[in-house]
């Protein structure tokens, strides 16, 4: 089955396509894709004999459930390239993870594999209402971190002018975007809020920024959030779903006419989401751990990857294809405080209640005499910063209230005066500090 690319209007073909035709595209991307690991991967050979399943069994999209689940481990575990289905010699780009919790997990790219990532990245653009001609100011940072060259590859593909500016250097960061007037930024959230201090401090109101569109990415953020950087900023803000191992930002994105969740780029990536303790798939609507399986990708095909990120797959609206709810959460995030399940977005979601709070804030979790101690600390925003001493406590009692009835977990709060934390300034935010010993 061919796909017809031609524009309908602002839009690929596949985008209006029925349910049917994509689910046929589908079923036909995914056999291609269990052949060429089964083939060329021994990793997936080894998992898929071990399960006893074999590529000719996925004869409906219902059968993946059948095959082996890959998760951040494996790749680890064939570090650098064993999980890469195609020789050195086709390996035209490399990126890699952090590795700050053991070795990181390499990704390669074809140049197939870059021409497929830069078009859904301008996918992403163009449903956040980038148009050719915009100017992106992109400042997700550039090197093995794929946000960087994966907005400006695809920018470029939608027909925009690129600024590479990276990460960092605040105040350069304002200096261009007043001097060159982008159109839209591409920046984590967290790190356009430091954009927006830095704003404040020279006095440069929102309605004198050229921005329009903010496409944020690279760690869950809230509704909250999104309020506060639209009002910060004067923009409209929409969402970026991405990961290196499926293949960095332009999984799915959020289109700017309904803001209601990104849309999963279906005929790119199958999406499952399933309960995170048992494994089993669970229905549409119902949050579980969000699972992908690429359906194109030629070096680093992953099948049933565990994002680890927990959502729900939402019915199509804007576009033809489904949708993921915003982030909750995810497994590895997932703090235990006394028998209580706590994520750091739960926490946020309360913060961002008060008026007077920022979304810069910190979970810092000790341990005394065998019992959990929680203390969240948070700022004023910067218009609040001249409260009294009085207001502050107020504000301090009445969120530990509020943490206590919606999350179910006593805490300390510190209300601190804006500023007094730390900012990140080259891209995702540290909200957690965990000090418990560990378990041996």
């Amino acid at each position: 089955m061919s796909v017809n690319t031609a524009q309908i209007g602002e839009l690929a073909s596949i985008e209006t396509a029925s349910r049917d035709e994509i689910a046929a595209l589908q079923l036909q991307r995914l056999q291609h894709t269990l052949r060429h690991v089964y083939d060329s991967v021994p990793h997936y050979r080894q998992a898929f004999d071990t399960k006893g399943v074999h590529p000719d069994d996925l004869k409906t999209l219902a059968d993946i459930s059948k095959f082996p689940f890959t998760t951040k481990e494996d790749l680890r575990r064939n570090y650098p390239m064993g999980m890469f289905a195609v020789p050195r010699n086709r390996i035209a780009r490399l990126h890699a993870s952090s590795g700050t919790t053991g070795k990181p997990t390499v990704v390669g790219y074809t140049l197939k594999d870059i021409d497929t990532w830069a078009e859904l990245v301008a996918r992403s653009i163009r449903a956040a209402g980038g148009r050719p001609g915009d100017t992106v100011h992109v400042a997700y940072g550039y090197g093995l971190f794929t946000g960087g060259l994966g907005a400006h590859y695809g920018a470029e593909r939608a027909g925009c002018t690129v600024v590479p500016m990276s990460g960092g250097q605040t105040e350069k960061q304002v200096q261009l975007i007043m001097d060159f007037r982008p159109d839209i930024i591409m920046v984590t959230p967290s790190y356009s809020l430091v954009i927006a201090e830095e704003f404040d401090r020279q006095g440069i109101a929102p309605e004198e920024i050229s921005l329009k569109v903010g496409i944020f990415g690279a760690e869950p953020w809230g509704e909250g959030m999104r309020n506060e950087i639209q009002h910060r900023l004067g923009l409209d803000a929409v969402d970026i779903y991405g990961l290196s191992e499926v293949m960095g930002p332009g999984v799915a994105s959020e289109c700017i006419e309904s803001k209601d969740g990104p849309v999963i780029w279906e005929d790119h990536f199958y999406p499952e989401i399933i309960n995170p303790e048992t494994g089993e798939s669970v229905a549409d609507g119902e949050e579980g751990e969000l699972v992908f399986t690429t359906l194109t990708k030629e070096a680093l095909p992953v099948i049933r990857y565990r994002t680890r990120d927990l959502t729900r797959l939402l019915p199509p609206t804007s576009r033809s294809f489904r949708r993921m709810g915003h982030i909750t959460g995810r497994t590895d995030d997932m703090l235990i405080i006394r028998g209580v399940n706590v994520f750091p977005t739960q926490v946020e979601e309360q913060i961002m209640r008060d008026p007077l709070l920022s979304c810069n804030y910190q979970i810092v979790v000790s341990k005394a005499s065998h019992l959990d101690n929680v203390e969240i600390r948070c700022e004023l925003q910067h218009e609040a910063n001249d409260v009294s001493a009085e207001t502050i406590a107020r504000s301090a009692k009445k969120l530990q209230h509020q943490i206590k009835t919606n999350i179910g977990i006593s805490t300390q709060v510190a209300v601190l005066r804006y500023g007094e934390l730390p900012r990140s300034l080259t891209g995702k935010a540290r909200r957690v500090f965990d000090q418990r010993p560990r378990q041996e």
